[in-house]
């Protein structure tokens, strides 16, 4: 498939991911929704590659949902409950996708990544930033649920609850040395350098038994107890379709 939106490279065993809408701050409008799925759950029966690094193109990672798209914010059929929740899942469903593919992923976030663009974020295995980078999760700003695209599963696991709690419930921003503080972020890179960082750690993991690869990733996701991340997620695509349909009917 020819992809507009997004790019996908590999080198060798490697296999580059960019979000390439550089203009809107690869901001996720329909097309790189579809894209971005069909890139994913190819991935998912790709055991040539073993290692996959996700960046954005341009100054930012992801700004999120393309809000700015009238296509998505005004439908011209509008939004039901039901098409609230379909639509929820056709975004939701990249985290389960990110999860379920049996390959690292190492996340090169050299910039803002917002919203749907910190869930990516936060889907990734590793996180390697630059000073630039920044973290939101805007949701709960827009008068959404807080919790969106696995945060409520994937945050409290990598910074612990409370910190999760502390972004999810003001949407305030995260900076980068606050990341690395808290274990959000592994790394912070000049943004020369961070692309070769993450290529050198993706050549590391690659050097090892591909089902060693695999089956660590698994144990990972599924040793840390309480819900599963597809449940949570449901949870949320529950909540999210909720307050869609409350801002829009105005109540």
């Amino acid at each position: 498939m020819d992809y507009t939106t997004i790019s996908f490279e590999r080198e060798g065993p490697i296999g580059i991911i960019t979000l390439n809408r550089p203009d809107a701050l690869n901001a996720i409008n329909f097309t790189m929704r579809d894209e971005f799925r069909h890139c994913l759950k190819e991935r998912i029966e790709d055991l040539d590659t073993r290692v996959l690094v996700l960046t954005g193109a341009g100054r930012g990672f992801s700004a999120g949902l393309d809000i700015g798209d009238p296509e998505i914010m005004s439908p011209k059929d509008g939004y039901t409950p039901k098409s609230a929740f379909e639509n929820q899942r056709l975004y939701s469903d990249f985290i389960l996708f990110m999860r379920q593919a049996p390959q690292p992923i190492i996340g090169a976030i050299n910039g803002v990544a917002v919203g749907a663009g910190f869930s990516l974020a936060m889907a990734c295995d590793v996180r390697l930033g630059v000073p630039k980078t920044r973290f939101q999760a805007a949701y709960i700003n827009l008068g959404f649920g807080g919790a969106d695209m696995g945060a409520s599963w994937l945050l409290p696991r990598a910074v612990g609850t409370a910190n999760a709690a502390r972004y999810l419930l003001t949407g305030d921003f995260m900076n980068a040395p606050e990341a690395l503080r808290i274990g959000f972020l592994q790394a912070i890179l000049e943004p020369e350098n961070l692309m070769d960082e993450a290529m050198a750690m993706a050549r590391n993991m690659a050097g090892k038994s591909p089902l060693g690869l695999r089956v660590t990733k698994e144990a990972l996701d599924r040793n840390t107890g309480g819900m599963s991340l597809e449940d949570a997620i449901r949870l949320e695509d529950r909540n999210q379709a909720l307050t869609i349909m409350q801002i829009v009917m105005g109540k």
